[in-house]
């Protein structure tokens, strides 16, 4: 595997080798002994598994007590995914790194917990996995605003094209108003 920095220090791209023949392929997408030894100490608890259309966008998403670190994939179709520093202390608070995430290119993003994440899905529909460091707790979860001017994300949307939102995504509040991390 190969552990390429992102904009933020703390947010990894990883490449996984990948073994093709006339079969297929196969690669590993999570190795404990290989993630610690690139410095990404996470024990996972959960796997998530989402479905969605073009032009949807999820997020920006964290839990503010049972913070997550997430590593995520696409594992059908393609996204642009986010990661916002949240984390008040940090140099980089409020700063956000991106990367093209697709089934074709196997790309994994890892986004550590004091992150809010999310992703505008590019193509027809796409798949989307991502592994957990906590469990769920919706009494926690919170959402920034997908496109805060404060955070200015640049979201590769069609000609000025209006997102797909849930409801809890179109009430995401502003970074300065959001509950963060210390």
């Amino acid at each position: 595997m190969e552990f390429l920095p992102t904009r933020l220090p703390d947010v990894i791209v990883i490449r996984p080798e990948v073994l093709e023949d006339s079969r297929g392929f196969f690669m590993e997408t999570w190795n404990r002994k290989v993630f610690e030894q690139a410095g990404i100490d996470a024990d996972f608890v959960q796997d998530n598994y989402s479905s969605s259309v073009a032009g949807t966008v999820r997020g920006l998403h964290y839990q503010i007590e049972r913070a997550q670190g997430k590593l995520v994939r696409v594992v059908k179709g393609e996204v642009f995914d986010v990661a916002v520093d949240i984390r008040k202390s940090s140099p980089d608070f409020g700063q956000w790194a991106s990367e093209i995430l697709s089934a074709e290119n196997r790309k994994q993003m890892w986004i550590p917990p004091g992150f809010a994440h999310g992703f505008l899905v590019l193509s027809e529909t796409a798949e989307f996995e991502y592994k957990c460091t906590d469990y769920y707790a919706p009494e926690h979860e919170r959402t920034i605003c997908w496109d805060d001017p404060d955070i200015d994300i640049d979201w590769p949307l069609a000609d000025g094209q209006a997102p797909k939102l849930s409801q809890k995504d179109q009430a995401g509040l502003p970074l300065k108003e959001s509950q963060v991390y210390d």
